[in-house]
């Protein structure tokens, strides 16, 4: 363990630098810059994020030194400042603030005018000459303080404000005087002493000491760990702590506090866009406690410093080339900046913000791509309301009211009036709308797992909008028609009642609220011009191809729109279970087994006599083995169901084929087993119970026993490494066989119509190269039939998904019969952990990542210790066989950035993703050529 005597835990603003982000935080790299280009930053320091990871497994112990450099550069302060810390005559206040490397809005703890005690404001007073800005500073103070530092409920302060409030009929906080301000911090003073058991700390040294505790310690607070779990942030990043001279907007109307933004963080607007209070402090305007005003009535109410404010905006987007989220405070006339940081925005603002710049000439075409993160795009093609269905609900009185459009999008969910029932009905899968007065961090649990926030109270640039819009979710704030109860579980607008559980639909983009569920429609990629042009951008610098995962005719033009090059994978299987399909299918399943045996035993009679056996004997048998075939029932059906099928697969894939016209289409043969189509079981034992109880159906029973026994037959101890893929196409080679001709059928006559179709047969489930050869050999003399009957020549490929690690480690051997591979990277996971899916997520799979067993769920990310080895020793091998072999990837991980890293790594040819995951990949695969660049990877690296 590294010695940490000796070691500097504290640096003044002008000893950081901008690479210290690490050790100061964003916030305190932030101030260090913002000083260093002389900027109006009040004095202060920073206590390092070392500091914190030292202190928070030493048994809470400030770590040997950090104290006395504490103190050495607070007295630093005092000679800036001219006040001195404790000095009741000419006190010094100071902010102590969380800030992490990682911006995380509201997650941690921050303290506002620590310094305070009783004699500290009447010094206060008398230097302001404002005895109500001295109270209203130390009522603020000791709520803060006890809230946070000695944990009393944030709600019985407020309880007493508002009946403060309500004894004078203020309808604010700035309406109370300082007599009324006296009077609630003696009361705020008892409450503490009722809770505690103690008198308020008055020893400003004690203050510091505990406020700076209480920031490391909210480092592993619920809602700071819910918030880096929810994104992936590394837990042992530690918080700085930013120790700040108080500059105060809450001294009268000359005053006020604000946050503003250097672009729209909603629409990505190149303006200066945010919020102001006057006679306020900055926690008043992102606390949401008042609804603010908007940044541009500051230009009318005090130009000068807006002018100023404006400048500054410039001149920090200029230098940090990114839109910048900033924090001030105007002090009787006098602009403060107290915080910068790269703003929070939406997918919208994101894809907008990095195409101006690009276009503006501030970043470059290359850095665009690199400042939207890939899954955001998903947020910009979600559903939206239709209009239409908006204005019927209007009509029908449905409009509720109309509050901030604080952060785009729709929802429509059940109404939620507390964050614990949301986050545990949200766990539940059920749609969640939070409905609070106003949010504070502490909501933020309820805030990840519901479908958008709405406030009572609050601004676009409230705790709830920012972190809304961080979470691409929609939110709509200061709907101020709106009384929120959340004690009695309910919310009125004008005598019209919402309780728990009712359905309501927000709109995010225009602020309405909606009684109900509003329709929605689906999004166009063609109306989003600012997110084609980055796409325009990424397909210029990306290396892999990106292709679909369609199954139908509307998910394959869909994925066209969406950009998707080829598709990936079809999946024949889902086909088979439409409601007119599925008797046939049935029908076939039942006759297959026996008709199968008496064609098997026809066809290896027929190859006897074609090797020369010319007897009486083979003929006679021949005859007989004929007429049994001839005179079979179940051959009958089984042939019928088969041509049946045959006429509804020449439909599917013309129509898939027709659509991907001059692009790959792979089509996987039918790969689950044959009683994924039959009815359950458990289903039919109870019916065919019923039945035999009831004897009055004798000829239902019979079916239904008939069809039992056959569904018993085909039951698995483990039907997922059973009779499926490849084993079910060797057994059963007539369904292959009709797969084949209705692909090569449809396929000709695409071609007989001008179109260009390129399909691709993918073999299912294949561990060894002779189940490729075999299979392979059947599909290659249906393709030479069909052709030859139709005149009419196809391109075509025969190919396997590799998705067991005997495939992956054999893949050599197999390449020799295959034109690609397919790397289907669920069920390769499930086959290289040994386990199952369903059964692992429900069970123990998530608890594993909790626990940091696993780093990230394996289905969602790819393993690329493990299953990322066989694929790299797969492609390999294949390519080592077969050089101009085909490689891409078709499971979940296709549309996952960090898989599209890895696959761009080893020189796969394509990803393929569902359909909405396109866009997704496009950026991903653009992201991933960029940072092999600035990294200079080779595959042999990887």
């Amino acid at each position: 363990m590294t010695s940490q005597v000796g070691r500097k835990w504290v640096y003044l603003f002008r000893e950081g630098s901008t690479n210290m982000r690490d050790l100061l935080g964003g916030k305190g790299v932030g101030l260090v810059e913002m000083s260093a280009a002389e900027l109006p930053v009040p004095p202060g320091f920073t206590i390092t994020t070392e500091a914190c990871n030292a202190y928070n497994p030493s048994g809470q112990e400030f770590p040997p030194g950090m104290w006395d450099q504490t103190m050495e550069a607070l007295r630093e302060v005092e000679r800036k400042t001219g006040k001195s810390f404790g000095d009741p005559a000419n006190p010094l206040l100071v902010s102590v603030r969380s800030g992490a490397k990682v911006s995380m809005p509201g997650m941690m703890d921050s303290i506002l005018n620590l310094g305070l005690n009783a004699d500290a404001v009447q010094g206060i007073a008398r230097i302001s000459g404002n005895e109500r800005f001295a109270q209203d500073s130390y009522r603020r103070f000791i709520q803060m303080f006890g809230r946070i530092v000695l944990d009393i409920s944030g709600n019985a302060f407020e309880e007493i404000l508002e009946e403060a409030k309500q004894r004078v009929s203020a309808s604010s906080d700035t309406d109370l005087t300082a007599a009324h301000l006296k009077e609630v911090v003696r009361q705020f003073l008892s409450l503490v002493e009722k809770e505690t058991g103690t008198e308020f700390p008055q020893d400003p040294l004690e203050q510091f000491r505990l406020a700076i505790k209480a920031v490391f310690a909210s480092w592993n607070g619920k809602r700071a760990v819910d918030y880096r779990n929810f994104y992936g942030i590394a837990h042992d990043l530690g918080t700085a702590v930013n120790v700040v001279a108080m500059v105060f907007g809450n001294m009268g109307d000359d005053s006020g506090s604000g946050v503003a933004f250097t672009r729209d963080p909603a629409t990505g607007t190149p303006r200066l866009y945010g919020e102001y209070l006057v006679n306020a402090q900055g926690e008043d305007v992102v606390a949401g406690t008042r609804t603010p005003a908007s940044i541009a009535e500051m230009a009318r109410i005090m130009p000068e410093q807006y002018k100023e404010l404006l400048q500054i905006a410039e001149r920090l987007e200029s230098h940090y080339r990114d839109a910048q989220d900033m924090e001030f405070t105007i002090e009787r006339g006098k602009l403060y900046m107290l915080q910068t940081r790269a703003a929070k925005r939406t997918a919208q603002a994101s894809v907008k913000i990095a195409v101006d710049m690009a276009n503006e000439g501030l970043i470059t075409r290359e850095e665009a791509l690199q400042r939207v993160e890939p899954l955001q795009i998903n947020h910009l093609l979600l559903p939206r309301f239709d209009e239409e269905a908006k204005k019927r609900a209007t009509e029908l009185g449905n409009l509720l009211t109309q509050g901030l459009n604080a952060s785009p999008g729709a929802a429509s969910g059940k109404a939620i009036f507390d964050a614990d029932r949301a986050e545990a009905l949200g766990l539940q899968g059920e749609s969640i709308i939070l409905v609070r007065p106003e949010t504070s961090p502490d909501d933020v649990h309820g805030m990840l797992h519901a479908k958008g926030i709405l406030t009572a109270r609050g601004g676009a640039t409230s705790h709830a909008a920012v972190v809304a819009r961080g979470l691409g979710k929609p939110c709509v704030a200061g709907a101020e028609a709106l009384t929120v109860e959340p004690e009695a579980h309910r919310c009125t607008v004008d005598g019209r009642v919402i309780n728990e559980g009712d359905e309501i639909s927000i709109d995010g983009a225009t602020g309405e609220i909606f009684v109900g569920r509003v329709a929605t429609i689906e999004p166009r990629l063609s109306e989003e011009r600012d997110l084609t042009t980055l796409l325009g951008w990424a397909d210029e610098v990306r290396r892999l191809g990106v292709w679909a995962n369609a199954d139908d005719p509307v998910a394959a033009q869909r994925a066209l729109d969406f950009g998707a090059e080829g598709i990936g994978l079809c999946r024949t299987e889902h086909m088979f279970f439409e409601k007119e399909r599925l008797p046939w299918m049935r029908q076939m399943i039942m006759a297959a087994a026996q008709a199968t045996r008496l064609e098997q035993e026809l066809q290896a009679l027929e190859k006897e006599a074609a090797a020369g056996d010319r007897s009486k004997e083979l003929e006679q048998r021949l005859a007989d083995q004929g007429a049994l075939v001839a005179g079979s029932e179940d051959v009958k059906r089984f042939r019928e169901a088969l041509a049946r099928l045959l006429q509804f697969q020449v439909q599917d894939f013309k129509a898939i084929l027709g659509i991907m016209t001059g692009k790959p289409v792979i089509i996987r043969l039918l790969d689950p087993p044959l009683h994924e189509f039959l009815p359950r079981y458990e289903d039919l034992l109870v019916e065919v119970t019923t039945l035999r109880l009831k004897g009055d159906d004798p000829a239902t029973l019979a079916e239904r026993e008939n069809l039992l026994r056959m569904v018993e037959e085909m039951r698995e101890q483990n039907p997922m490494l059973g009779l499926r893929g490849c084993r079910l196409g060797i057994l059963y080679g007539a369904i292959n066989q009709m797969q084949a001709r209705a692909i090569f059928t449809a396929a000709c006559e695409l071609v007989k119509d001008g179109s260009d179709p390129h399909p691709e047969i993918m073999v299912p489930l294949v561990g060894h190269a002779n189940e490729l050869r075999l299979v392979r050999q059947e599909l290659e003399q249906v393709a030479q039939d069909v052709q030859q009957e139709l005149g009419i020549r196809v391109p075509y490929k025969i190919g396997t998904m590799i998705e067991l690690p005997r495939a992956a480690l054999t893949a050599d051997e197999i390449a020799s019969h295959a034109q690609f591979f397919s790397f289907g990277t669920n069920d390769l996971t499930q086959t290289t952990f040994g386990i199952s899916r369903d059964d692992a997520e429900e069970k123990f799979l998530l608890k594993y990542v909790e626990l940091g067993i696993l780093p990230e769920n394996p289905f969602q990310v790819l393993d690329r210790e493990g299953v990322g080895k066989l694929i790299k020793t797969a492609v390999e091998l294949g390519r080592r066989t077969n050089p101009d072999l085909e490689i891409g990837i078709c499971g979940e991980h296709g549309g996952d950035p960090s898989s599209i890293e890895f696959c761009n790594q080893i020189d796969l040819d394509y990803v393929s993703s569902s359909p909405f995951r396109v866009p997704v990949a496009r950026l991903a695969a653009a992201q991933a050529v960029l940072t092999s660049h600035q990294l200079g990877l080779r595959f042999a690296d990887v």
